[in-house]
């Protein structure tokens, strides 16, 4: 098992497109590839380390979830012809994303940038439901969760080492993004944290040996802001002041100013009307 660390770097910055963690499990069969970074020359690279690890085909690409630094290596893939999985919504989350990747991220891809370049999963997991998939001597346990980070957020289990890798359902260091639902995250972190494995693979930040444990600075983020935005709405005010006036805790993590205030938008947002 291989995994190669994300830089944390906003997704403006020069090196945006390997921003989060990626990597390999090999099987005595074949490969598996979990998420591809953010740009086609990233894909090619992990291609090519796979290529120094082993000569085994590549069989299966694994999306956990939809955003840009997770997906547009696919591409680097393609004349392996694997298998691409993902959670069941994926599909319908990258096809209201296209226009935007290919706008904003065109230089991340092969020129010139084509809509075909951004791969959609073939196999699909309905939210709520498990999928195994077999690498030979190692099994792959897929979960698909329903709205928390995204609304097609995937876990990859691998049985043999004990390694839960969880996309970006857990950030460690790095900012939590809300893209999906405050109050279905703060669900699945709960249903993450009674799960029992050896150690963590997040979607950005350093591996961890206590699952748990990594889960309690993002669960801490998302209860602050979610009871900070609700005293906002509760006091009947708009989302421009409630930006300014939710501040919890801003600890260690990283990439704040430029994370947080878009966080307390879309909480606003979903909460607005509950």
């Amino acid at each position: 098992m291989f995994v190669h660390p994300g830089k944390p770097l906003a997704l403006d910055a020069p090196g945006h497109d390997d921003i989060a963690n990626i990597g390999y499990i090999i099987g005595t069969r074949c490969v598996a590839v979990i998420d591809t970074g953010g740009s086609v020359r990233v894909g090619r690279a992990l291609r090519a380390a796979i290529r120094r690890s082993t000569s085994l085909p590549i069989c299966y690409i694994i999306n956990t979830h939809v955003h840009v630094d997770h997906v547009l290596g696919n591409a680097a893939f393609k004349d392996d012809a694997p298998v691409f999985v993902g959670h069941a919504d994926l599909a319908a989350a990258l096809d209201r994303s296209r226009e935007f990747f290919l706008t904003h991220y065109a230089g991340d891809l092969d020129a010139p940038a084509a809509a075909d370049q951004i791969i959609a999963p073939s196999r699909r997991i309905a939210a709520g439901s498990d999928a195994d998939l077999d690498l030979g001597g190692r099994q792959l346990r897929l979960h698909a969760w329903p709205k928390a980070h995204t609304d097609c957020d995937l876990t990859v289990y691998d049985a043999k080492s004990g390694t839960l890798w969880t996309g970006d359902l857990l950030f460690v260091g790095r900012l939590p993004a809300i893209d999906g639902s405050i109050k279905g995250w703060l669900a699945v972190i709960d249903s993450l944290s009674r799960i029992k494995v050896a150690r963590v693979v997040p979607g950005h930040g350093p591996v961890s040996g206590n699952l748990a444990a990594a889960l309690v600075p993002e669960r801490n983020y998302l209860q602050a802001l979610l009871q900070g935005v609700r005293v906002q709405l509760a006091a009947g005010q708009p989302m421009e002041v409630a930006i300014k006036q939710v501040e919890p805790d801003k600890s260690d993590w990283l990439l704040w100013d430029e994370t947080h205030p878009r966080n307390v938008a879309r909480v606003y947002q979903e909460l607005e009307w509950e």
